[in-house]
C-alpha cells in the first residue's frame, strides 16, 4: 500500500472542508446551523494541524532510530570491546541504547495498524535493541573478568587459635607436644567483619551504567543471569584457592582419617574466609551495583552464594554422620565452634525471609555437630572403662592409656566454653565432688562446671581401670609401683595445666596422698621383709642371717633394677625413702655384730648397699631393653617407644636395631626376667591386641578393623 493512513486522513478532511464551504454559501441557513458549520470547520482545521505535527514527529523519531542503529551496528562489526576503547566510546554506546529505548517509547504512543510505517519502525527498533542487549551482556562479563581483584587466603588474618591434631602426642613418652591451651580461649573467637574489593572500584560506575540501561530496557533478567553466572564462577575459584575439593557425602565417608582430618582443617578455615570475607564482600558488591533496583541485590546475592554455602554445609553433614571415634571430637568441636562464631554473620548475610532455607541448613548443621561432639565425648568415657589387658604392663611404667587420657582431657580444656554449653543438661555421677575451702568459699567456678564434673568422672574411671591392671602383676610390689607411677603422672598433669581449674586443689591433695600411700605400701611389701631377715630370732645363726639377707637383697636388686620410675623427682624420693628404711637397719646390724666376726659373712658394706639402692627404678643400666609397638588406638596409628632404657652396648641385645627399624616386633632377648614363652605371650596379647584398643562396636577410622599393636 503506497497510500498511508496520514494521506487518507488528509483527503477526508479536505473533502469535508470543501463541503462546509459550499454549505456556507447558502444564504437561507439559520443562525444555529451556520454556527454549527463554523465549529465543525474549526475542528477540521485543528485536526489538520495535529496531523501535520504527527508527521513531523514521526520523521524525527525515524531519524533518531537511524542514528542509534548506526552506532550499535558499528560495534557489531568491530572485534574490539567497547569499554576497553575508552570512556567516550562507552558513553556514546550507552547513549545510543537509551535513544533506542526512547524511540520505542515514542512509537508506543503513535497509532499502529497492521501495515503502518510506525509498526515497521517499532520492529526495527526492537531488533536493534536485542542486538545491543546481547552486546552489553558480553561487555558486562568482560568487565567482571578483566577487573576482578583476587585476594590470597594466606593474606587473610584471623586471630590465632591453637590447632590440635589427634596424633601420637596423646600417648607420647615425653608429652612435648601438648601445650598450654589458654591462648586458644583468649583468641579463638572473633566477630569482626572483613570485606575486600572483589572488583576494581573504578569500574563499578561502568557496571552500574550497563545495569541501568538494561533494566530500563526491560532486560533485568538477562543482566542478573550474566551477573550471577560470573560471580558464581568467582566464588568457586575462591573455594579452589582454599584447597576445597567438591566431594560427595559418599566420598567424604570413604576418606581415611589422616586425609579426612586435613580436609576438616581446610574446611574450618575455608568456612570462615568464605562467609566472613567472600560472602560479606559479595553482598556489598551486589548492593553497590543493584541497591537502587529494589530487592534484586538480595536475590542475586543468594543465587550467587547458595551452591557454595550448601556444599560447605553438606561436607559438614557428612562429618557429623560419624563414626564417633574420640580422635574426631576435636574436629567436631572445631567445626561447631567456627559455625557458632559465624552465627551472626549468617544472620546478617541471609536476613530476608526468602533466605530462610540457607539459614535453616546452617543452624541444622550446627545442632548436629553439637550432638556429634556430645556423643563422641561420652563414648570416650565409656571406652576408658572398657579398655582391658590380659598381661601386666612391663616394668610398672606409666600405661599408654594413662598418657592418652590425661593428654586428651588436657586438650579438651581449650574447648571448655563450648563443652560446658553442650554438656549443661547432661547429668554425671561425679565420684570426686568439689569440696569447699576452709573459709567456705568455692575453689573455682570451673570446678563446678559440667565439664569439670565429667573430666573428674573420666579420671575416676581411668583410676579404676588402672587398679584392675595393677592386679595382673604377680609381684604385688610392682603393682604398687605401677599405681604410684600412673597416679603421680595424673597429678602432675593436673597441677601443670589448665586441668587444675577443673579438678581443684582438694583433688590434687587426695591423689598426692594416694600415690604416696602406694610408695609406702611398696616399701612395706618389699623392704620390710628383707630387713626383717637381719633380726636375731634366737634360732638362726649369724652366717645364715647374712646369707639370707644378701640373697634376698640380690633378688630384689636384680628384679627392681628392671622396674622404672620415669619421673626423676619421684624416683629420687623413692630411692631416698628406701635407703632410710634399709641403710640404718643394716648399719645397726653391722655395728651389733662387728665383734662376732661378721666381716667374713658380709657381702656388702653399707656404702656398697647405698650405691646399689640408687640403681633401683632406672630401668636396668646393664641392658637396653626396648619395647616398641604399633598401636591402633581409636582409629589412629602410632609408633611409640614405651620402654626405652639406657642405650649402652650389650652383646646379647638387639634393642637398638628394634628402635631404628619401626616396631614390627618386640625383642626380649636381653631381658633377664622374661622367658621365651612369656615373651611370646606378650606378642600375642597386650602388644598385639589389647593395649588401648577400644571395642569394635564403637567403629573406627582407617585400619580400625585390625587393631594391631605389634
Amino acid at each position: 500500500m503506497t497510500t498511508t493512513t496520514y494521506e487518507g486522513e488528509q483527503h477526508i478532511i479536505a473533502a469535508a472542508q470543501h463541503i462546509l464551504k459550499l454549505l456556507g454559501e447558502n444564504k437561507n441557513l439559520t443562525g444555529d446551523f451556520r454556527r454549527a458549520l463554523t465549529e465543525l470547520d474549526s475542528h477540521l482545521s485543528a485536526m489538520t494541524i495535529i496531523n501535520e505535527s504527527k508527521r513531523w514527529r514521526f520523521a524525527e523519531v525515524e531519524e533518531q532510530l537511524k542514528c542509534a542503529e548506526r552506532e550499535v551496528m558499528r560495534w557489531e562489526s568491530n572485534p574490539s570491546l567497547i569499554w576497553d576503547s575508552g570512556p567516550t566510546e562507552a558513553s556514546e554506546y550507552i547513549q545510543a541504547v537509551n535513544e533506542i529505548h526512547m524511540v520505542m517509547e515514542t512509537l508506543g504512543g503513535l497509532p499502529m495498524n497492521d501495515h503502518g510505517r510506525p509498526k515497521e519502525l517499532a520492529f526495527r527498533a526492537q531488533r536493534v535493541q536485542q542486538i545491543a542487549m546481547s552486546r552489553l551482556e558480553e561487555e558486562l562479563y568482560h568487565i567482571l573478568v578483566q577487573h576482578k581483584q583476587s585476594f590470597e587466603p594466606k593474606n587473610i588474618y584471623f586471630p590465632p587459635s591453637v590447632d590440635f591434631l589427634y596424633d601420637e602426642s596423646f600417648v607420647s613418652v615425653e608429652d612435648e607436644i601438648v601445650k598450654d591451651t589458654s591462648e586458644r580461649d583468649n583468641n579463638g573467637r572473633e566477630s569482626t567483619e572483613y570485606t575486600v574489593d572483589l572488583i576494581d572500584p573504578l569500574v563499578i560506575p561502568d557496571i552500574k551504567s550497563i545495569a541501568s540501561v538494561m533494566f530500563v530496557s526491560g532486560y533485568d533478567r538477562e543482566f542478573c543471569e550474566a551477573f550471577i553466572g560470573n560471580r558464581k564462577e568467582a566464588l568457586d575459584e575462591h573455594l579452589s584457592n582454599l584447597e576445597i575439593q567438591k566431594l560427595s557425602i559418599d566420598d567424604v565417608l570413604k576418606l581415611g582419617w589422616d586425609t579426612l582430618s586435613c580436609e576438616i582443617k581446610k574446611w574450618v578455615r575455608a568456612v570462615k574466609i568464605i562467609i566472613r570475607v567472600s560472602l560479606a564482600s559479595e553482598k556489598r558488591f551486589c548492593n553497590q551495583i543493584l541497591g537502587d533496583f529494589g530487592s534484586l541485590d538480595s536475590y542475586c546475592f543468594v543465587e550467587i552464594s547458595r551452591a557454595s554455602v550448601l556444599y560447605l554445609l553438606s561436607f559438614g553433614e557428612a562429618i557429623a554422620m560419624g563414626p564417633y571415634n574420640p580422635e574426631k571430637l576435636f574436629r567436631f568441636l572445631d567445626m561447631y565452634e567456627v559455625l557458632a562464631d559465624l552465627h551472626l554473620d549468617m544472620e546478617g548475610l541471609f536476613s530476608e525471609v526468602a533466605n530462610s532455607y540457607v539459614k535453616s541448613e546452617f543452624h541444622g548443621l550446627l545442632r548436629r555437630l553439637g550432638e556429634s561432639a556430645s556423643t563422641t565425648f561420652f563414648k570416650f568415657g565409656n571406652a576408658i572403662a572398657l579398655d582391658a589387658s590380659i598381661h601386666p604392663f612391663p616394668r610398672g611404667e606409666i600405661h599408654p592409656l594413662t598418657r592418652y587420657v590425661m593428654n586428651y582431657i588436657q586438650t579438651l580444656t581449650a574447648y571448655c566454653d563450648t563443652l560446658n554449653l553442650l554438656l549443661k543438661d547432661q547429668d554425671v555421677d561425679d565420684p570426686n565432688p568439689v569440696l569447699e575451702t576452709d573459709n567456705g568459699q568455692d575453689i573455682c567456678t570451673s570446678t563446678f562446671s559440667p565439664m569439670g564434673c565429667h573430666l573428674r568422672s573420666f579420671t575416676s574411671t581411668l583410676e579404676s581401670n588402672l587398679i584392675c591392671k595393677s592386679k595382673l602383676y604377680k609381684d604385688g610390689s610392682l603393682g604398687h609401683i605401677f599405681l604410684m607411677n600412673n597416679i603421680h603422672y595424673m597429678v602432675q598433669k593436673v597441677k601443670g595445666s589448665e586441668l587444675r581449674l577443673f579438678f581443684g586443689d582438694e583433688w590434687i591433695r587426695k591423689h598426692t596422698w594416694k600415690f604416696q600411700q602406694h610408695a609406702t605400701s611398696y616399701e612395706r611389701a618389699t623392704w620390710s621383709v628383707v630387713v626383717s631377715l637381719l633380726r636375731d630370732d634366737g634360732r638362726t645363726s649369724l652366717k645364715e642371717r647374712c646369707r639370707r639377707f644378701s640373697n634376698a637383697f640380690d633378688d630384689v636388686y636384680k628384679i627392681q633394677t628392671q622396674w622404672r620410675v620415669p619421673d626423676l623427682h619421684l624416683r629420687d624420693d623413692l630411692q631416698i625413702s628406701t635407703s632410710q628404711k634399709v641403710i640404718p637397719a643394716y648399719r645397726a646390724f653391722l655395728g651389733m655384730n662387728d665383734k662376732n666376726g661378721s666381716d667374713k659373712y658380709i657381702k656388702y658394706t653399707s656404702d656398697d648397699m647405698e650405691k646399689k639402692l640408687l640403681d633401683l627404678f632406672v630401668g636396668s643400666p646393664s641392658c637396653c631393653t626396648v619395647v616398641l609397638f604399633k598401636q591402633d588406638f581409636l582409629g589412629a596409628v602410632h609408633v611409640q617407644q614405651l620402654l626405652a632404657l639406657k642405650q649402652e652396648s650389650c652383646q646379647n641385645c638387639t634393642a637398638q636395631d628394634n628402635l631404628l627399624k619401626s616396631s614390627e616386633k618386640v625383642d626380649f632377648s636381653c631381658h633377664p626376667d622374661v622367658r621365651a614363652d612369656e615373651a611370646e605371650a606378650y606378642r600375642k596379647s597386650d602388644l598385639s591386641t589389647a593395649h588401648l584398643s577400644f571395642p569394635s562396636s564403637m567403629g573406627g577410622g582407617e585400619g580400625s578393623q585390625t587393631r594391631n599393636l605389634r
